[in-house]
């Protein structure tokens, strides 16, 4: 793999607004009928903590941070593009935003994501992520799994 760099920024980067569109059309078509029930959720409006991944200047992966409740941040908008997955991008995405979390004063972090995603969920799990009940707005949606992790010097104490 060539060089990855990733990058800080905000929802108003055009590459991570590019990615979130390929990734809303990937999940419209893993969704099926009831993408519209998980679009509402993840608008991208004034997100204040994205990262974008880049190999050779190309934007190739997103994911972002939405601020939930007292130190606990949720991961969302996490993509890669389909021909640079396999190369741990995802992981290295989801490491940095554990990183930023942290940094701003974060002790968890929860996710969603479809029971159909199996690779998401296969990445989650092997990153340390474990099932929790689902959280508000996916309380009682049979097609949604969530996931929790502590994160930073708090994870050691676990």
């Amino acid at each position: 793999m060539s060089d990855l760099k990733i990058t800080r920024t905000d929802s108003g980067n055009k590459d991570f607004q590019d990615l979130v569109v390929f990734l809303d059309a990937y999940l419209a078509e893993k969704d099926g009928d009831d993408h519209p029930f998980f679009a509402q959720y993840n608008g991208i409006d004034k997100i204040k903590h994205v990262v974008v991944a880049y190999i050779d200047n190309k934007a190739v992966g997103c994911g972002a941070l939405k601020e939930r409740k007292e130190r606990t941040v949720e991961i969302k908008r996490m993509y890669v593009l389909p021909e640079f997955r396999g190369q741990g991008i995802a992981k290295k995405i989801l490491a940095e935003l554990e990183n930023w979390a942290y940094e701003v004063g974060n002790s968890h972090c929860i996710l969603e994501t479809g029971k159909k995603q199996t690779a998401a969920i296969e990445l989650y799990q092997r990153t340390g992520y474990k099932v929790i009940d689902n959280f508000d707005p996916y309380i009682g949606i049979d097609l949604s799994i969530c996931f929790g992790k502590t994160i930073g010097k708090d994870a050691i104490l676990q």
